[in-house]
């Protein structure tokens, strides 16, 4: 359906993982507390994106209150980088930062991607529209929704679409975030379409959407495949956001095992042409500690937030969509990974 960027065929992975994460901590709901709101807890708190500035940690987690509908918000919560020592067993405040608001995201703000560019920091989260549970409805149940943080808090700018003929066809589309790179503007995002397939894609989106003022719609153009599925994987989706490295971007992926259904980490990289030059020959991170193989979404690991502190890669992850995990990489331990399986 969509043009691929490279020659997939020539992309070598194998069904089996060499575990390189180092889990640091797990953070669960009940000890999480939300300020400004009458709720004390949350119900569960799960698939965390994260910035690093000045000593904090920001990780901003999708939680959810209830369980009748699962609506869901992104909460923000502070923590000082010294806690990578002590397994983040604290008590930790948070603040709800974006929850619904409009007919795109009415039942939920989801599993958010947060970045920079231009010295702005971004989110990206996925928004469950107004007709989510109408099964009349099945087409573009979830889009992916962008919002820049201001003085006053996050500011939604935009909900992403396809072109109006192929809105018909998209069920849903998810994992998404914004990359800038050789002055163009490229929405990264995941959809499932009418054939039942899911397409792992970036789009063009036009440059100017970073300064919008009102919430617009923004159709994308331009869609093309990034990599397929392997025979033994049911889908893909992005997780991270891209960090640089030596003029490279390297990229988190999941993905889900065709028999067991369970969540697989492995990593890419692509270089300012947005091609891909390198894939990790095995998955490097799967569900094993008890946390990430028993929650209310068994046997996962969902990354959405990653960046460079020191000669580490620290991650934040949904476990189990039933708490926050944060682990760390060895940087030069994935970079040689990779390098052994370059694209030819």
């Amino acid at each position: 359906m969509f043009k691929p960027i490279c020659k997939l065929g020539k992309i070598r992975r194998e069904r089996k993982t060499k575990d390189i994460v180092k889990r640091l901590g797990v953070i669960t709901a009940n000890r999480v507390h939300l300020k400004k709101y009458p709720a004390e807890n949350p119900v569960t708190i799960f698939n965390p994106s994260l910035a690093v500035k000045d000593g904090e940690i920001a990780v901003y987690a999708r939680l959810v209150l209830g369980y009748f509908t699962y609506a869901s918000a992104v909460a923000e919560i502070i923590l000082p980088l010294r806690d990578l020592n002590n397994s983040f067993s604290g008590h930790y405040t948070a603040e709800i930062k974006v929850f619904p608001d409009n007919k795109f995201d009415l039942w939920g703000v989801e599993d958010p991607r947060v970045y920079e560019i231009e010295g702005k920091r971004f989110m990206t989260y996925c928004g469950r529209n107004i007709n989510y549970f109408d099964s009349s409805v099945r087409i573009e149940r979830t889009l992916p929704i962008t919002a820049v943080q201001e003085k006053k808090g996050w500011r939604k700018l935009c909900v992403f679409r396809m072109l109006p003929e192929l809105r018909g066809f998209v069920i849903s589309d998810k994992d998404a975030f914004l990359v800038k790179t050789k002055g163009s503007l490229k929405l990264f995002h995941r959809l499932h379409m009418k054939d039942e397939k899911f397409y792992l894609v970036m789009s063009d989106v036009p440059r100017s959407l970073l300064d919008l003022g009102e919430f617009r719609e923004v159709n994308v153009t331009n869609t093309i495949l990034a990599i397929e599925p392997a025979e033994f994987e049911e889908k893909l989706g992005w997780g991270s956001p891209p960090v640089e490295v030596d003029k490279e971007y390297l990229f988190i992926l999941h993905s889900v095992d065709r028999e067991m259904k369970s969540y697989k980490v492995f990593s890419i990289l692509m270089n300012e042409d947005m091609e891909i030059t390198a894939v990790t020959p095995y998955y490097i991170m799967e569900p094993k500690e008890i946390y990430e193989i028993y929650g209310d979404r068994p046997f996962t690991v969902f990354p959405c937030g990653a960046q460079l502190v020191d000669d580490k890669l620290l991650i934040s992850y949904g476990a189990a969509d039933s708490a926050i995990g944060i682990g760390e990489i060895d940087i030069s331990e994935l970079m040689t990974i990779l390098d052994s399986n370059r694209v030819e």
